[in-house]
């Protein structure tokens, strides 16, 4: 039944839509591959549905801070899971000269944030109020950190959201970078299981966060006045004394899509995925083992009633 119901909000937002011409199908459309596995998910959600509609499709390795250019050269034509709450200046400076595109929301639920599992709150009294880190931060310690605790922050070229709310809030915590989502995760499942303190930056959707437990500190509300002027939130010395932002999750692509390919700009434009769809096929692939082209190619076999309409409206 849940899936007739999407399926007939989809025709009911798309299926009037007049069909586009399918534009240059020898050529290949290449999508952005960054570094978290979601990302690989919706990537290639929207790559095989570009598939059924007739296109070539490539999935390319890109750096998620830096693949802008490449996108306005027209080397990149779309990237499918952008952050606001995390995107590169070059970005915006992009879409305002118009070399970048921006599509549309994707449909996830995000949240990020300095997260922490259950057990710790035992060992840090007063979490979730972020006030209970000054008081604790011995705890979180590690030969690297010493005299400060540890934060586990985002990979170094996801940008250092971390360390920006520990220097804001005057925090005594250094922050490490993770060499990857999945080194990010291993430090979860290590403490988790030994019931070791650990502050880590992350955000959902990410199976870890129900698997594990996790929880967020409670940080000062994140507003844009934070962010642009010192005087703002509980530090007047210092900008970023607060939390993420709300997180807006948006797909963009290369400005030449809408005329080289029509009705793959009208598919990109129109994909959605929701969080409830994301998530169990991330634990898939980071849990079970499986690659990401399988657990995708099960979903689009089990889910024709939710992609098809799309790709229909845009192509007949």
């Amino acid at each position: 039944m849940k899936k007739l119901v999407l399926s007939a909000a989809f025709l009911a937002a798309f299926g009037t839509a007049n069909a586009a011409e399918l534009g240059a199908v020898d050529e290949p459309i290449k999508l952005a591959i960054n570094e978290w596995t979601g990302q690989h998910v919706s990537t290639h959600i929207a790559g095989e549905m570009l598939k059924k509609a007739g296109y070539k499709v490539e999935y390319t390795t890109a750096g998620y801070m830096n693949m802008y250019q490449a996108m306005a050269d027209g080397d990149l034509h779309g990237a499918m899971e952008i952050w606001s709450s995390n995107v590169s200046e070059q970005y915006g400076k992009m879409k305002d000269a118009g070399k970048v595109e921006e599509l549309s929301d994707l449909g996830l639920a995000a949240r990020e944030g300095v997260a922490y599992p259950a057990h710790v709150e035992a060992m840090c009294p007063g979490l979730p109020k972020w006030e209970a880190l000054k008081e604790c931060a011995a705890k979180f310690a590690t030969a690297e950190t010493l005299p400060k605790g540890r934060l586990v922050d985002y990979p170094a070229d996801w940008g250092t959201p971390g360390a920006d709310r520990m220097a804001g809030l005057e925090l005594p915590f250094k922050a490490v970078p993770a060499g990857s989502e999945g080194a990010l995760v291993t430090e979860i499942r290590a403490a988790t299981e030994k019931k070791s303190p650990l502050l880590i930056t992350f955000w959902q959707p990410h199976w870890a966060m129900s698997a594990y437990d996790m929880r967020f500190v409670e940080l000062p509300k994140g507003e844009k006045a934070c962010y642009e002027d010192a005087s703002w939130g509980p530090n007047p010395n210092a900008k970023n004394d607060c939390d993420f932002l709300p997180s807006r999750i948006f797909k963009a692509a290369w400005p030449g899509m809408k005329e080289k390919w029509p009705a793959a700009h009208e598919i990109l434009k129109n994909f959605q995925l929701t969080t409830e769809q994301q998530q169990p096929l991330m634990g898939k692939v980071d849990v079970d083992g499986k690659k990401v082209e399988e657990v995708v190619a099960g979903w689009m076999a089990e889910n024709e009633a939710i992609w098809k309409p799309v790709v229909d409206a845009a192509t007949k």
